[in-house]
């Protein structure tokens, strides 16, 4: 709401304006708002979860077979503190998969992780809006 008052009167002395403006329920709107921060920070944690999922399983797909083992140990770490995940090989014994994923002077690159990785480039943007909107409904 806002008023408008106008200082003076008429004559010869100076003229002043003033203007003042008042927000009604401002403190609400602001705890409001807090109350809404972790609700849309854990619904944007979902939408990362599912598209580190989503990236984690098209990499198994993808990736060379033989033994299997590549196709198995792909995993996605969370952190939920940074809204951050990692997707790929931490074992020892899964070093050879950076042989396949770039190539060697013998072995032609045969990528999983970056194709995965850019298909769901595209989708994660509609996941955490989504996830948002379920959230807040």
């Amino acid at each position: 709401m806002a008023r408008r008052r106008r200082g003076g009167g008429r004559g010869g002395g100076t003229r002043s304006s003033e203007i003042t403006v008042s927000i009604e329920g401002l403190d609400a709107l602001r705890d409001q708002l807090a109350d809404l921060t972790p609700t849309i920070r854990a619904a944007g944690f979902k939408a990362l979860e599912a598209s580190a999922d989503a990236i984690r399983a098209d990499a198994s797909r993808g990736v060379r077979v033989d033994t299997r083992n590549l196709q198995r140990s792909v995993k996605a770490r969370l952190h939920n503190n940074r809204l951050r995940a990692e997707i790929g090989w931490w074992d020892r014994d899964d070093f050879y998969a950076i042989l396949h994923e770039f190539g060697t002077r013998k072995i032609p690159a045969r990528p999983a992780l970056g194709p995965a990785l850019a298909a769901e480039r595209s989708k994660l943007p509609q996941r955490i809006q989504a996830e948002v909107r379920r959230a807040l409904s």
